[in-house]
């Protein structure tokens, strides 16, 4: 089994870090640049910097805090929102970004996953994908289309954009292959019904997406603890989905563990990670 990785994600709103429930109710976390060193040095091993904002209000995410937080970092730093243009991917990459994540532009104009692939490699293009569970009937009525798969409670996993407001009528694991096709190297998958919640992952949702394609997928929404990271990050013969790599907010933004000690639980359930000083023992 390869190495997982543990990735603290800092949603962005108005130069704050900050965190919520299904995507609303902001909580705020602190100033991005000093979380982001806080993370740097208990040893993430990435860091996903999400402007949530961005789309929705039109606008481009701030280059100035993305500078300041790639000269303050040494891990890989992924980041997204309110990207819409080519140009715009090579003014982050340029700020100090090594992989953007593609959201609501993805749907909008596919086209922008296989040209920042083309220019910048597909390790450097992320897709994040937001689904939503919605009743199979209203999906049907408002799409008049029939939902190719249903999840165990009989529901759509509807992909849905603008920071979580827009329902777009694209089921997820159809949008998952497709975005694959188009370049994708990664894919961020946040279930909009777990995010914030604390009661772990989704995992049939992240177990669906991680056997329909062949690229890392990073689990996003619902970690309340370590073990929540054990169980999303197990294989799917094992009862787990598969996930490459846990991402999480709450549980680290407020303190309640640091990443070594998520890597020691990690460890500990045989979940092969690469461990810091203190999670190894040697502090």
């Amino acid at each position: 089994m390869l190495t997982k990785r543990i990735i603290p994600c800092l949603d962005v709103n108005a130069g704050r870090v900050v965190k919520g429930v299904n995507f609303v109710n902001l909580r705020d976390a602190g100033d991005p640049v000093e979380v982001a060193r806080r993370y740097d040095d208990q040893g993430a091993d990435e860091l996903v910097f999400l402007d949530i904002t961005a789309s929705h209000e039109d606008r481009q995410i701030t280059l100035e805090m993305v500078r300041a937080v790639a000269e303050q970092c040494f891990m890989p730093f992924t980041v997204g929102g309110g990207i819409r243009t080519i140009e715009d991917v090579t003014e982050l990459v340029q700020a100090g970004a090594e992989k953007v994540s593609i959201n609501t532009a993805a749907v909008v104009n596919p086209t922008i996953v296989t040209e920042t692939a083309e220019r910048f490699g597909r390790c450097c293009t992320v897709v994040n994908i937001d689904p939503r569970r919605v009743e199979a009937a209203e999906y049907e009525q408002r799409t008049g289309k029939k939902p190719s798969r249903l999840s165990a409670d009989g529901r759509v996993f509807e992909i849905h954009t603008h920071g979580g407001r827009k329902p777009t009528g694209l089921e997820a694991v159809d949008w998952a292959r497709r975005v694959v096709e188009l370049g994708a190297g990664e894919i961020v998958l946040t279930s909009m019904d777990a995010d914030g919640t604390k009661d772990g992952y989704d995992i049939e949702l992240t177990a669906l997406i991680t056997e329909a394609v062949d690229v890392p997928v990073v689990a996003s929404g619902g970690c309340g603890n370590p073990m929540h990271m054990v169980e999303v990050l197990r294989p799917v013969v094992e009862g787990g989905a598969g996930a490459d790599a846990a991402l999480a907010a709450s549980i680290f933004h407020y303190g309640e563990y640091t990443v070594a000690q998520a890597k020691a639980v990690l460890a500990e359930h045989g979940i092969p990670a690469r461990l810091t000083p203190i999670a190894a023992g040697e502090a």
